[in-house]
């Protein structure tokens, strides 16, 4: 566009003139089709009435002509080994590995499209191109990048989980790691998806999983804790492979309530009912119109029922809690319409009791939590189920049952070194969250931890300070009002029993420790470490490795709820080796790419 037009506009109601912007003149484009426009006389006007902004136009840099050769070079496709070539490919298979996207997707219309405006000369690789050469490229790249990061660290944890296709024969067994660097910042990865061919006996289990940890070039030794299920081939498979493993504290306790509670006659009656409520109006549409117009009625929010899934026991939580919510709604309904079933009435006192357990859940498997955070949580939940309330009328037998369910699934929490150490590790929990006859025996076993450890770099050896514990990290969650909030504090407050004589050396720092008082919930233990590592040079170091551990294995099984994304029904053919590394790419951050 030439310069002039910087003191000129096309005039909006007659698109043959131009008006001058310095003087509002209208002048003549030179024609009346566009392609008899010109600018002379919008020049000749600069020139004989505005003299400084002419001058200002002759002078301002022409653009230059491209010749013939180069305007037709514009117009030629680029080559597949040209640098602006290079990087959109790169992208596009970034894309595909960061947003789920399939491979066949540089084949679809609306995509080639996209490209095209974006880019005319650039010419779209074919699936087959981007599966065979750029995904492994990627893949390469990203898991180089993750082996630099590995460096950083001798003790590693890991959690582990099974899934199987429902719409390809693929089974896949997953290895995520977590750990914390030099500084203690935690550091997350997926590092390996693999096939896991025939039977999932504990065998082909141990198999695999040595495999993977050869991959990364990880040996035994720097295997911490392995997070998995409570199925009894991966236990089994954990235990022959002779690494230490801890179960998933969200699955143990969904089974506790569902021996506890949910087993019960009382709760399975009330909910089947409400299944066979919800479903009958997931099933017509004309009951949800009704139902809302019920709530419009009464000035209560649009809110649809919640349909549970068996898997989950709290999403049986939420479905209950939601009739619960719309009892009033409900009510109206069966007087004017017909329902299969009775409304749900003195079946839903169990959901007062499963709130803690909910709330526990969430927090157990956030993405923060560690592995130090089961005893003061299996503590917490203990005295509050052991607390009788003016709101225990009719569910004291519900109580007391899921009670006796607690203690019975996590009756070993306070004798495992991976949990008690981590704890006492733990600058939130330190000793005061176990029962009396175990935190002498957790507070001795972990003095001797550290001589072992003080010995040890005294002959100059990198032996481990002992079998690994599990640990739990970083920040705790946001304080609430909530009951389970209110008894940690009270827990925490408590005088911590009176300690034993320690003997000089690191048992020293334990002592100094100890004898501080635990830092608030909602600080981070990996903040704490992280400065005050110099204080407690030898602690530090065993938390290094105790507070690494998470308390669940909802990594493995959050990449595996996603994974219909990846192998579905329009993307059955997928071959494991490439539904690998899409996988294994998937849940890494963006600059692990970048």
């Amino acid at each position: 566009m030439s310069a002039v037009w910087n003191y000129f506009k096309v005039n909006e109601d007659d698109k043959t003139k131009a008006d001058c912007k310095l003087c509002s003149a209208k002048l003549s484009r030179g024609g009346s089709k566009g392609s008899a426009f010109n600018t002379s006389n919008l020049i000749k006007h600069l020139k004989s009435q505005h003299d400084n902004e002419y001058k200002e136009f002759t002078q301002a840099p022409k653009p230059t002509q491209l010749t013939l050769q180069q305007t037709l070079a514009r117009r030629e496709k680029m080559s597949r080994d040209n640098p602006r070539a290079v990087k959109i490919t790169q992208a596009i298979i970034e894309y595909i590995a960061l947003s789920d996207q399939p491979l066949s997707e540089v084949e679809n219309v609306g995509f080639l499209h996209l490209l095209h405006v974006l880019e005319p000369r650039y010419d779209v690789p074919s699936r087959r191109y981007m599966t065979d050469t750029e995904l492994p490229k990627l893949h390469d790249s990203v898991k180089k990048h993750i082996h630099s990061l590995l460096q950083t660290s001798s003790a590693f944890s890991f959690t582990t989980d099974i899934w199987t296709s429902s719409v390809s024969p693929v089974s896949l067994i997953s290895l995520t790691s977590q750990w914390i660097d030099e500084s203690f910042t935690p550091q997350r990865a997926i590092l390996h998806v693999k096939q896991l061919r025939g039977l999932h006996t504990s065998q082909a289990i141990v198999h695999v999983f040595e495999e993977m940890l050869q991959t990364w070039g990880i040996p035994k030794t720097s295997v911490h804790v392995v997070l998995r299920d409570n199925a009894k081939n991966m236990i089994k498979a954990m235990n022959d492979a002779g690494l230490p493993s801890l179960p998933c504290v969200a699955h143990t306790l969904q089974l506790a309530v569902h021996e506890g509670l949910l087993a019960q006659r009382s709760t399975a009656d009330a909910i089947a009912v409400g299944r066979k409520i919800v479903g009958h109006f997931k099933h017509s549409a004309l009951a949800y119109s009704r139902l809302e117009d019920i709530q419009g009625q009464l000035n209560q929010p649009i809110k649809r029922l919640q349909q549970d899934v068996q898997t989950c026991w709290n999403s049986t939580y939420y479905m209950l809690q939601s009739l619960i919510e719309q009892k009033r709604v409900l009510g109206v309904y069966v007087s004017e319409h017909e329902l299969p079933v009775s409304p749900l009435t003195n079946g839903l006192l169990s959901v007062a009791i499963l709130a803690p357990f909910e709330e526990l859940t969430k927090k157990v498997s956030s993405y923060d939590a560690l592995a130090s955070d089961v005893i003061p949580a299996v503590t917490v939940l203990v005295r509050l189920l052991n607390r009788e309330t003016d709101e225990d009328h009719g569910v004291k037998t519900m109580k007391a049952t899921l009670l006796a369910a607690v203690k019975k699934r996590f009756s070993d929490v306070e004798t495992n070194p991976l949990y008690f150490i981590s704890t006492i590790l733990d600058p939130r929990y330190k000793d005061r969250f176990f029962s009396n006859n175990t935190a002498p025996e957790a507070k001795l076993h972990l003095k001797q931890e550290l001589q072992m450890m003080s010995r040890a770099e005294a002959e100059g050896s990198r032996a481990e300070a002992a079998e690994p514990p599990a640990k739990l990290f970083l920040k705790a969650q946001a304080s609430t009002s909530s009951s389970l909030d209110t008894v940690f504090e009270e827990i925490a407050k408590e005088q911590p029993q009176a300690a034993q004589p320690l003997a000089a050396g690191a048992a020293i720092e334990l002592d100094t420790y100890l004898g501080e008082a635990p830092s608030p919930r909602e600080d981070s233990p990996l903040k704490y470490w992280g400065v005050n590592k110099i204080r407690f040079p030898t602690l530090a170091k065993m938390a290094h490795k105790y507070l690494s551990a998470p308390c669940s294995s909802v990594e493995s099984e959050r990449l595996f709820s996603s994974v219909s994304h990846i192998i579905d029904e329009n993307r059955n053919r997928l071959t494991a080796d490439n539904a690998e590394k899409l996988l294994f790419l998937k849940k890494k951050p963006a600059t692990h790419f970048f």
